[in-house]
């Protein structure tokens, strides 16, 4: 009765490879998973077959081919540079519910956001996570740029990417900065007035940047839907291109650390 049971189990594991192997030998199999990735076909083990698991991986495809000992450490960059990334989703994801709750008019602004904190099914902490996610961003952004400062990893032939990391932090503090007013309270009209003027005091284009921001010479409904739009679509639209070529330089100028 066992050896019955144990050669029915052979056979239905033969038929499970056999499926499997006709699965991935498959036009459609092969078109979606490329040569040498995990749910590829087997392939033997050689320095170009290794290679092909590297290149042919979204995930290892972003580390340069060598990295230096000390750089993958946790206590040598604390994941400042992950971090900043990860809350970037959070930002993103939570702002996406958010826009399903929050109307950009002078009207509606204020109600929908006590709505959300009083009658949205988990308004309140989705609310918090995108406010609070937005400090931390702040801060990681920043604590990465010194970090990198620190350890020298700017120096050539990194240049040009710390050029696109001060970037990438003035783009951070903007898009703080347009969020502040989305809220349309007292705390948050007040601070942007503060800010605007102090815009508006800038030699030579400070007074026309300011009409631009505000869309008329003081706040109004036309100065909440502009920052609507720079805090949702434009802002992120190209802090997300500034981020590709951010992670890209970083893969080919040597890894993701300077020298010791």
């Amino acid at each position: 009765m066992a050896n019955g049971n144990g050669g029915l189990g052979s056979k239905l594991s033969d038929k499970g490879k056999q499926l499997t192997e006709k699965v991935q030998s498959s036009q459609a199999w092969t078109s979606i998973f490329r040569p040498g990735s995990i749910f590829s076909k087997g392939y033997s083990d050689s320095p170009r077959n290794r290679s092909y698991v590297i290149m042919n991986s979204l995930v290892y495809h972003l580390h340069p081919v060598k990295v230096k000992r000390h750089g993958v450490k946790v206590s040598y960059t604390l994941c400042l540079g992950g971090l900043s990334f990860f809350l970037f989703i959070v930002l993103t994801i939570t702002g996406i519910f958010l826009m399903f709750v929050y109307r950009p008019t002078e009207a509606q602004a204020y109600p929908d956001m006590q709505a959300m904190m009083t009658s949205v099914a988990f308004g309140t902490l989705v609310r918090n996570m995108h406010r609070w996610g937005a400090h931390l961003m702040v801060i990681s952004v920043f604590l990465h740029m010194a970090r990198v400062f620190y350890h020298g990893a700017y120096k050539s032939p990194r240049e040009f990417n710390w050029v696109i990391g001060v970037q990438l932090l003035m783009l951070t503090l903007l898009l703080s900065f347009t969020g502040y007013l989305l809220p349309w309270d007292q705390l948050s009209l007040w601070a942007v007035t503060v800010g605007t003027n102090m815009m508006g005091y800038t030699p030579v284009f400070g007074r026309e940047m300011r009409f631009v921001l505000l869309g008329s010479t003081e706040i109004s409904t036309n100065t909440l839907l502009r920052w609507y739009v720079l805090h949702v679509i434009m802002l992120p639209f190209v802090a997300v291109i500034f981020m590709a070529i951010h992670f890209w330089r970083v893969r080919k100028d040597g890894g993701i650390s300077g020298p010791l």
